[in-house]
């Protein structure tokens, strides 16, 4: 299975390394000094599940110089789609799959309306990576999930060839029932966290000891299952607890992603997580006041480090 990945950061980098390390096809697709690094020195993950070094990997910014490929990936970040949708096209051939591994709850919407719905897969990455510099990836903790299946539910052989060739790499992986409730289930747990230790600037230790903090962020949970029931997902009755009993899994230094990209003055992916909570529940006649609150306080860094802020 010929496999390209667009956008080789945490999730494209880690699970790509995984991939062709086992003897997978992989390309990457990649920009700037990330993709320079990989070309003269190849790509390295560090992981306590294992540490990869791939020299030579391929590697480049030109995706119509890689012909077409059975599988396309998607890992870039959430305001990226639109670009990514471009850098795929001419990899799709009229056998090819694409399958997007971002945040958020777009993305699947995205690609049937650019591909069709017979070419998508829906899929959910659980992973705790960055680039930690320039050719290396750093995973944080044990957790490194793929989930993927077919929109309608049910297997298939393409879905089946993408869970062997992660099985023989070593990659934990499933094929849920539901895959979009799985995408969801992602995205109450992601945009509930990452507004929560971004408005705070603490992990999710924390967070969940103080009541008040506790309870605001079972309201943002309950805010998104609200907005997702609305919209025809399955949630079972308890799923805000089942959220919350997660992030009470996590270690307590525990922070998302978008809290690192605020301090690090860096884009923030807030439209596409809390601000589609508020965009959806509008629609919906929802009430957000929580993500709502997260949207007005953090929307000043969205697109990077306000000329103001120290």
């Amino acid at each position: 299975m010929r496999i390209v990945i667009i956008g080789a950061g945490g999730v494209g980098g880690y699970f790509g390394a995984r991939l062709a390390a086992a003897g997978e096809n992989v390309s990457f697709v990649a920009r700037g000094e990330h993709l320079a690094a990989m070309q003269a020195h190849g790509l390295q993950v560090l992981s306590g599940l294992g540490d990869i070094r791939l020299h030579p990997v391929r590697a480049t910014d030109d995706p119509s110089s890689l012909g077409t490929a059975d599988l396309v990936m998607i890992a870039s970040k959430l305001w990226s789609t639109d670009e990514s949708i471009a850098t795929a096209r001419p990899m799709m051939g009229p056998d090819s799959t694409i399958v997007s591994f971002q945040n958020g709850v777009q993305a699947e919407d995205k690609l049937i309306a650019a591909f069709g719905r017979e070419r998508v897969l829906g899929g959910v990455a659980n992973i705790a990576a960055l680039i930690e510099t320039p050719g290396v990836i750093r995973h944080n903790g044990n957790m490194a999930l793929l989930q993927f299946g077919e929109l309608g539910g049910g297997r298939s052989p393409r879905v089946d060839a993408l869970e062997a060739a992660c099985r023989r790499a070593g990659i934990d992986c499933r094929v849920p029932d539901d895959i979009l409730l799985a995408i969801w289930e992602k995205f109450v747990f992601l945009a509930s966290m990452s507004a929560m230790t971004s408005l705070t600037r603490l992990p999710v230790g924390p967070l969940r000891e103080d009541p008040d903090t506790r309870a605001l962020m079972r309201q943002m949970c309950e805010e998104v299952v609200a907005v997702g029931r609305a919209r025809n997902i399955a949630f079972v009755a308890e799923a805000a607890d089942t959220i919350l009993s997660r992030l009470d899994a996590l270690p307590p230094g525990m922070v998302a992603s978008m809290q690192g990209d605020l301090l690090r003055g860096n884009r923030l992916e807030l439209p596409w997580l809390s601000g589609d909570v508020v965009r959806m529940g509008r629609e919906s006649g929802v009430p957000t006041p929580a993500h709502a609150f997260a949207v007005a306080v953090l929307k000043l860094h969205a697109d990077g480090r306000h000329p103001m802020a120290r």
